[in-house]
């Protein structure tokens, strides 16, 4: 009887967890990962500025699945299947040791995107995975006994050298070089081509059957143009609030001022939550900045009624509100029209109110997005009724299964999109072996 065959269209995460998981099954198919780059597990590299948040200390799978603002319902029983626990196991049975930092997210202990990637690419090769780079698929077929998978040449790409993430596993099944126009057969087809960053991303499943929901970015930081914001580049907040007018949108944690606008985890979370609303505004909104979300107004006004009463000779500016930074406490009062020679005993009520409100209401204007560093997620995809989340098959077309970003579910910032994957190309892989 011959040994059925599998192909994993996409070498990321999703795509190697897969082939992997798919590759140690008994009887074991063989396996074929085909990734249209010129090298594997790119956003691997690149994740946590290079350390790769592998995944978040939330070990509650429920927990765990109210971290997507698109997915999480459909992702709850894979997790129950494999959780971020699992994914901890798995990782350090091979070697590679997590650790969780304050804030729940968990890197390995080499602090190294590449310790990730090279347990992946060691297990992949130590499980038979055949690995093509340069091997872009034009188009699929369905046919009666599985599928035909036409691959395209990219030009120059013949003879690629083997780069330094392949070098670490010189033994590896690995063709660098160009596979132009070829058809390969196999039997069950696994797509795990990431997001779909434009529709063209998604045309796989479409042509298959399946139809995408839009994609739109999620996980992006705050372009703001502001005179006195650029001041305070590198001024970090502990805890604020943010807010969109008119949207309900509304988070609070840490916030982060760049030299283009803001950041930080609450703004992550917000365009997390509302990426369609902030795509239909075209990334221009007036954003509520709340700086002591902690204290309510009556608390606030305490507070500076104290202040006047207890330090009346200090200078306003030099006696700045814990927690709040000296820096940025100079630009709230400056920005609130209060003149930087005022003391607290000149203090007039017109500009106590002022000054109230751009410590619980400063309002900044929106101009655009740009990606969170190197890292980028995109909501939208396949849509998640079609696939069958038991096995993660196309509900649509048998034989097919999907894995990752190019399923419509992203998660928030903190090694939750590395789990979905995770789980996803878990279970793919064991569905498409049984």
């Amino acid at each position: 009887m011959r040994s059925r065959k599998v192909i994993v269209v996409g070498g990321g995460a999703a795509g190697f967890f897969a082939a992997i998981a798919c590759a140690e099954s008994s009887p074991a198919p063989e396996v074929t990962v085909l990734e249209r780059g010129s090298r594997f597990l790119d956003k691997v590299r690149i994740s946590g500025g290079g350390r790769c948040n592998v995944t978040n200390a939330c070990f509650d799978p429920r927990e765990f699945a109210t971290h997507y603002p698109r997915g999480g319902k459909a992702l709850l029983a894979p997790f129950l299947k494999f959780s971020a626990s699992d994914t901890v196991e798995w990782f350090e049975s091979r070697g590679v040791k997590l650790k969780a930092e304050r804030d729940g997210r968990m890197f390995p202990v080499s602090n190294s995107s590449q310790t990730i990637m090279d347990c992946l690419m060691n297990a992949a090769k130590a499980a038979g995975v055949t690995l093509r780079l340069n091997c872009g698929v034009e188009s699929v077929v369905k046919v009666v006994d599985g599928f035909e998978v036409v691959t395209h040449a990219n030009d120059g790409a013949q003879g690629t050298p083997i780069n330094r993430e392949q070098a670490a596993c010189p033994t590896q099944k690995t063709s660098s070089a160009t596979v132009g126009g070829e058809t390969l057969a196999c039997d069950r087809l696994l797509l795990a081509t990431g997001g779909c960053r434009a529709a063209a991303a998604g045309q796989l499943a479409v042509s298959l059957g399946h139809s995408l929901e839009p994609p739109v970015p999620s996980l992006f930081t705050f372009q703001i143009e502001s005179p006195w914001l650029s001041k305070l580049a590198g001024v970090s907040v502990e805890l604020a609030e943010v807010s969109v007018s008119g949207t309900g949108l509304r988070e609070q944690g840490p916030l982060l001022v760049t030299h283009t606008g803001f950041s930080g985890p609450a703004v992550l979370r917000l365009s997390a939550w509302g990426a369609g609303a902030l795509h239909d505004l075209n990334y221009r909104f007036p954003l509520r900045v709340n700086w002591l979300p902690a204290l309510n107004a009556e608390q606030v006004s305490r507070v500076l009624n104290a202040r006047r009463h207890s330090q009346p000779a200090r200078l306003i500016v030099n006696l700045p509100l814990s927690p709040l930074s000296a820096r940025l406490w100079e630009q709230l009062v400056l920005a609130a029209g209060i003149p930087r020679d005022t003391r607290w005993a000149s203090l007039t009520r017109a500009q106590t109110h002022a000054l109230m409100q751009q410590l619980s209401r400063s309002e900044f204007q929106v101009t655009g997005k740009s990606l969170n560093k190197d890292e980028f997620v995109t909501c939208g995809g396949v849509r998640l009724a079609e696939v069958n989340f038991k096995t993660m098959e196309s509900r649509l077309c048998p034989g097919l299964f999907f894995a990752g970003e190019l399923l419509d579910i992203d998660g928030l910032t903190g090694g939750f999109n590395f789990q979905a994957a995770w789980t996803t190309g878990f279970i793919a892989g064991h569905a498409t072996a049984a």
